[in-house]
């Protein structure tokens, strides 16, 4: 790679933290990464500046002196329990107007390319086992938050039209890897724990994509010159099912999966009943993805395997409980 500077938002997030670290030992490199909390540990050379918050009145001024590519990974994350009495126009103001507002003051700093962190749910929220989503795919978000996503993509391809910056998109699924939290996390707290689970017998197909996968298709996009404007979906290219997944888990883990056989159309209805399609969907529903576009025009493939990949984070899980 050659010497550039690059201004990484979300640095205090799992991804964006993880792009910031890796970008950091490289030689020639300079990473400036704008963040809330100033306590943030990064590695060595990083510059850690402070700012107040990502939205259309935000000046980025000063932090985008130099810079030659964007990486955008903040945003309003989509939630369980939104408390907003309007969450569309909360996920516009973050993730659309914060968005385009630095796209647009990175137009006027010279910067050459702009990478935007997108969601696969700008895509839907899944479907058959035997039907995959592709990046030409039609857009179908559902919820705010993926509209919001979808909102802000297209604004920036216009902006990119009509200034010349480069914009890359690209749409993670699952994100997964040392020191993640949320469900997988807890998921791994339960398979430690022998907990049993009444998910030995889901038969869906899913993509996930590994932090270290993420990374390295990020960073391969702030250069590749054939990655200029394009939408790419991020994925580790081996689908699973959720009982797959928490058998290979517990493996990693070294422990027993207790899974219990509960028909999947039980567990559907419980869950409507309480309320938690959402929850229901992405346990038993299937998503995945095509990452061909990624062979085929970058000629990227990901680097680390599932297995591995979950090794590593079990890895990660059980050294940080002996410490």
């Amino acid at each position: 790679m050659s010497s550039k500077t690059f201004l990484i938002t979300g640095g205090s997030g799992f991804v964006g933290r993880a792009v910031i670290n890796r970008l950091a030992l490289v030689s020639g490199c300079s990473v400036v990464a704008p963040v809330r909390n100033t306590s943030t540990t990064f590695a060595a050379g990083v510059h850690a500046i402070p700012f107040a918050c990502l939205d259309s009145a935000t000046d980025w001024s000063d932090a985008l002196k130099g810079v030659d590519v964007v990486i955008h990974a903040a945003a309003r994350v989509h939630v369980m329990n939104e408390v907003s009495a309007d969450p569309l126009t909360a996920f516009r103001q973050i993730n659309v107007e914060g968005s385009l507002n630095l796209a647009r003051q990175a137009v006027a700093a010279g910067v050459r390319r702009f990478v935007f962190i997108s969601s696969i749910k700008v895509n839907g929220e899944g479907g058959r086992q035997d039907q995959a989503y592709t990046a030409e795919d039609v857009p179908a978000p559902v919820d705010p938050y993926a509209i919001s996503k979808l909102e802000a993509e297209r604004a920036l391809q216009a902006l990119a039209v009509a200034s010349g910056m480069e914009v890359v998109v690209i749409r993670p699924v699952l994100v997964y890897g040392p020191g993640v939290k949320a469900n997988f996390l807890s998921m791994m707290r339960w398979l430690h724990r022998g907990v049993p689970l009444p998910l030995g017998a889901v038969h869906n197909c899913r993509s996930l994509v590994a932090i270290d996968n993420l990374v390295d298709l990020i960073v391969t996009c702030t250069e590749h010159p054939a990655a200029a404007n394009q939408v790419f979906l991020a994925s580790d290219g081996e689908d699973v099912s959720t009982t797959q997944l928490l058998r290979k888990l517990a493996r990693a883990l070294g422990k027993p999966a207790v899974l219990l056989p509960i028909p999947v159309w039980l567990m559907r209805g419980a869950a409507a009943l309480l309320g938690r399609q959402a929850l229901s969907q992405r346990i038993f529903g299937s998503l995945r993805v095509d990452i061909s576009k990624n062979r085929q025009l970058l000629g990227w493939v990901p680097p680390v395997t599932l297995d591995k990949a979950l090794s590593l984070t079990a890895q990660h899980f059980l050294d940080y409980r002996q410490s």
